[in-house]
């Protein structure tokens, strides 16, 4: 049983360290296409009519990311960790952005729980 552990501990790593590579190098939507599962589930603390809180697959996962990198100019944008636990791992996200649409520049800081599964996000988790 140990020996489980340490294994699903060593993939959850894997797929962890690659998704901060994908995101400090500004590629968050191959950091998508490569690691997320397509039945992906996103959580945000709030949602819209038009941006729903929980959105289920990965075009939806896909048009969301696309939307907010649209509607944003980032700055700069750094991300800390990951920091493992079983099966999930945390990544704390800080940006600073101008939004298009009122030109309002703010900094925003996020933390981001994700779940992996057989190799794949499964879940993510926006705390901010």
């Amino acid at each position: 049983m140990v020996l489980r552990q340490e294994t699903e501990l060593m993939d959850t790593k894997s797929v962890a360290e690659k998704l901060v590579e994908y995101c400090q190098a500004g590629k968050n939507l191959e950091a998508i296409n490569a690691l997320y599962s397509k039945d992906i589930v996103s959580v945000e603390p709030r949602g819209t009519e038009t941006m729903p809180a929980e959105m289920n697959g990965i075009d939806a996962v896909r048009g969301k990311n696309q939307w907010w990198f649209e509607n944003n100019e980032v700055h700069s944008a750094t991300t800390e960790g990951p920091m493992v636990h079983g099966d999930r791992f945390t990544v704390i996200y800080d940006y600073d952005v101008t939004m298009k649409q009122s030109g309002e520049r703010m900094r925003m800081k996020e933390v981001a729980l994700y779940s992996v599964e057989d190799g794949k996000i499964v879940r993510e988790e926006f705390f901010y």
